[in-house]
């Protein structure tokens, strides 16, 4: 049978007689009867012999994608390591899938207090990945299957650090990383869809059938990209490798274990519409939950990005710039261009790119239109030399340092900031209500790394205020940890929105502001003094 795919084996079988089938599926059943575990027929036999590097196994609820990462792990690898977010719900599916069904409650080999099997050389590890930083735990740890159960509860960052370290010194040992999950319910989890864009996003330029291999490495910036097979491609001088994706559909109709009595399925079928969407129809462009005291709704941006079109309203002329330096590093300097309530594509240039004030403020000239006004960050260190030198150009920019007291109050004039970055953000946040008069005529570019941005801060408010109370913005400290990264494009946005003029303060509407900007060449002064 070598050489011959399994997609080619089920065109075969699509051609025998009923009784030739029953053949084969004794055969098959003999075959397999020692065996700890195998797939049910359909897609969770694809995802176990699927050849990709990296495997999204997800969809719809109860469709056997955790039983699939424990069969591959007991049944196909030496060294597997099996994630779930929270550390105790790892200790659950090792419990009920691994001790429970695999082994019929047999311990073995099984460890609880490190949540490790072992058998010979194989081994199992389950953990957690709570915060940020404990990903670290599995630095320098290979094994050769790396599982992320649930994946939209996972950072980014954890995903893509964790990862590094899949690999095997046994030779012949296939290595692979498998996600399995439902569509996210919430805004941090939308990198799911980003990284898996192809077969998810409805909008991708190039979509994927399912089980369909796609190929993707780095380039020299280090911004992911796609290629055409595995390699070597020259990137940076150096001969790279690509490595394979792909996604396959999990549904409930492919778990006979389930779906047999019906009763998951009415469980699915009373959840909130949210989650209905989510967890029993597996739509990943379901509607997303909000977590507690979340600044801005995220209805309201995915509102505000529906409205958005590829070019800015006729006659409007750019308005303001927001500015989020990074200056090196591994976060990114993002301009956000705004014309009224129409927001550009943000450009986004990795921080090593931008090590200067000089660099930044001449990416910022050579996008600027019309006279906008540049708001530049200028807090934790960074941005101060862009908004000298855009101010040495004759360029009208202002300075803006989120931690500052502010001494403004809300819209309706009951609640103060506790700092300008709360009231920047409440401004954005009342501008997109669709229940302010008119309605909300912000229109944002289609970017989920974006959507998760806005989303992601929550408020709380606080005595004082004379009274009224203080609104206070999760700290951008706590955010970072959180998310895990900065939200550099929610802070371009919302920097861009805070300053610069807007149809409702200009009298007689807009008018032309071609005047180009001062270039300020550094001797001309010095000459001037002699």
């Amino acid at each position: 049978m070598s050489g011959i795919s399994f997609d080619e084996v089920l065109e075969r079988l699509k051609s025998l007689s009923p009784e030739e089938l029953k053949a084969v599926e004794h055969d098959v059943m003999a075959a397999t009867k020692d065996m700890l575990w195998v797939p049910n027929p359909g897609p969770q036999t694809d995802a176990y012999y699927c050849d990709a590097d990296e495997l999204f196994y997800g969809g719809q609820a109860g469709g056997g994608k955790s039983a699939l990462i424990n069969g591959l792990a007991v049944t196909s690898h030496e060294r597997s390591l099996i994630l779930r977010r929270i550390r105790e719900d790892a200790k659950k599916l090792a419990e009920s899938e691994l001790i429970g069904k695999l082994f019929d409650g047999g311990r073995d080999g099984w460890n609880g207090s490190d949540l490790v099997w072992r058998n010979g050389k194989q081994l199992i590890q389950y953990g957690g990945c709570e915060q940020e930083e404990d990903k670290q735990r599995y630095k320098g740890d290979p094994h050769d299957l790396i599982c992320f159960d649930e994946v939209t509860d996972f950072l980014e960052t954890q995903y893509e650090f964790i990862t590094i370290w899949n690999r095997s010194t046994t030779p012949g040992q296939k290595c692979r990383v498998v996600a399995t999950g439902n569509p996210p319910t919430s805004a941090t989890g939308l990198w799911v869809i980003r990284r898996w864009g192809a077969w998810l996003d409805p909008s991708h330029p190039n979509p994927a059938k399912p089980g369909e291999l796609r190929w993707y490495l780095r380039n020299e910036v280090g911004e992911e990209m796609e290629v055409e097979g595995r390699g070597p491609h020259l990137i940076g001088g150096f001969m790279v490798e690509a490595k394979s994706r792909t996604f396959i559909p999990a549904k409930l109709s492919d778990n006979p274990d389930l779906a047999a009595d019906g009763e998951y399925a009415r469980i699915l079928n009373n959840l909130p519409k949210e989650l209905r969407d989510a967890y029993r129809d597996g739509q990943f462009r379901a509607s997303l939950q909000d977590e507690p005291n979340q600044c801005i709704p995220t209805a309201w941006v995915q509102a505000a990005m529906s409205r958005w079109t590829a070019q800015p309203p006729a006659g409007v002329p750019m308005c303001a710039i927001g500015v989020d330096v990074a200056q090196g590093g591994s976060d990114n300097t993002v301009i956000s261009p705004r014309h009224d309530g129409w927001f550009a594509e943000l450009l986004t240039v990795p921080g090593k790119e931008t090590p200067g004030g000089t660099d930044v403020a001449g990416l910022v000239i050579s996008k600027r239109r019309d006279g906008a006004k540049c708001i530049v960050d200028i807090g934790g260190g960074w941005g101060g030399d862009a908004y000298a030198h855009l101010r040495e150009n004759g360029v009208d920019a202002v300075s803006y340092m989120g931690i500052k007291d502010s001494v403004r109050r809300t819209h309706d004039g009951l609640l103060k900031f506790r700092n300008i970055r709360t009231e920047a953000y409440w401004k954005l946040r009342e501008a997109l209500n669709p229940d302010r008069p008119g309605g909300s005529t912000i229109c944002l570019p289609n970017d989920p790394t974006l959507l998760s941005d806005l989303t992601a801060p929550t408020y709380e408010v606080k005595r004082g205020g004379n009274g009224g109370g203080v609104i206070h913005l999760e700290s951008k400290e706590n955010l970072v940890k959180r998310l895990g990264r900065s939200p550099d494009r929610g802070d371009a946005v919302v920097m861009s929105w805070f300053d610069g003029e807007r149809q409702a303060n200009v009298r007689g509407g807009y008018r032309a502001r071609n005047a180009p900007p001062k270039v300020n060449l550094g001797h001309s002064n010095q000459k001037r003094r002699r």
